[in-house]
């Protein structure tokens, strides 16, 4: 009887958790400058993958398929691939101020997207978003090894991401400068902020499989990330081959951190604030925290997607500058914890 409550205890927040995100997806594809009414949206997705044959205006549409429902996916996963992320590095790490944004891995596959965009680095055979991948790690390797080269304590590897961050993104902004035309110039500024407005249905079939495959990866280490929390020592007590799980997960979420970029731009914060969050939820253990992370990462990037189009009448705000207006202060909250505890 345990056993089968357990279950059934399971299965209920499963299903609670996938209305919480088709009730975000819904909202995302029917709150903005047209307001669409909910049921339309309904009809919409019925139309469109059921053959319901629903009659509706041709304008609203287009708008909730063409446009905020691709968009609102890709936010999901932008979201859920960026906190899973930042709670990978932080287990790996030791250090509550791990994310893929502050380790510099964001700017690198920033610089390597913009590399393949601008100048062609890769001859039209690389894709965006394996120039990404492969400034991410290019990132990586600079911050791992500057790390290394000035001590081992989890605090030099944040001051190492924060140097890596900062060069990465003077050779992107060099980049531009020089390559790019003026009109280049102002979509790739605009897209390193944080851009979902260009998104459209091919890019859902770049980052949904994306997110699922690092969630799947993250989950089977579940229990080496547990181990982890307690250092590579405990780890490796515990039977885990401590190297290969570690450059394994951290290869995960460089790839994770690399489509999202090559997709939507650098996004900062929610790989730093979320995790955090989801702990204050469901506690430490991964196999439960990982999901509640992705889940709440899919919501908050969606409803900061609808705030981005909302806010100011008329005008689309970079959704980096919410997700920063809401994670700069969670930064700050967490600076001054650690302060207080040392």
């Amino acid at each position: 009887m345990v056993i089968l409550g357990h279950l059934v205890g399971r299965a209920g927040a499963a299903v609670l958790a996938l209305a919480l995100l088709v009730a975000a997806l819904w909202l995302g594809a029917a709150i903005g400058e047209t307001e669409i009414p909910f049921p339309v949206v309904a009809k919409t997705v019925a139309n469109r993958l059921f053959g319901a044959g629903y009659p509706l205006e041709p304008l609203d549409e287009g708008i909730v398929w063409s446009y905020r429902l691709s968009r609102a996916v890709v936010a999901a996963s932008c979201g859920s691939a960026l906190a899973l992320s930042g709670a990978v590095l932080q287990a790996l790490l030791r250090n509550p101020l791990a994310d893929p944004y502050i380790l510099g891995i964001s700017a690198g596959a920033s610089a390597g997207a913009v590399s393949v965009a601008i100048l062609g680095v890769g001859g039209g055979l690389l894709a965006l978003p394996v120039g990404a991948f492969i400034g991410a790690l290019v990132a990586l390797a600079f911050v791992s090894l500057l790390a290394l080269r000035a001590g081992r304590g989890t605090g030099t590897v944040i001051l190492a991401g924060v140097a890596g961050s900062q060069l990465f993104h003077a050779l992107t902004s060099f980049i531009i400068t020089k390559a790019a035309s003026a009109e280049q110039t102002r979509g790739i500024m605009f897209w390193l902020l944080g851009n979902l407005s260009g998104v459209r249905w091919p890019d859902v079939h770049i980052a949904v499989p994306a997110v699922l495959s690092g969630l799947l990866v993250c989950l089977w280490h579940a229990r080496a990330l547990d181990a982890f929390t307690f250092g590579t020592a405990s780890a490796a007590s515990l039977g885990i081959p401590v190297r290969r799980t570690y450059v394994l997960l951290v290869a995960t979420s460089a790839m994770m951190t690399a489509v999202m970029v090559s997709i939507v731009g650098s996004i900062g914060f929610v790989g730093l604030v979320i995790p955090h969050a989801a702990r204050m939820v469901v506690g430490l253990r991964h196999i439960v925290l990982l999901p509640v992370v992705a889940l709440i990462g899919a919501v908050f990037m969606i409803i900061a997607d609808i705030v981005s189009r909302t806010l100011i009448p008329g005008q689309v705000l970079p959704v980096g500058v919410i997700t920063a207006l809401v994670g700069a202060p969670a930064f700050a909250l967490l600076l001054a914890r650690g302060g207080s505890r040392s």
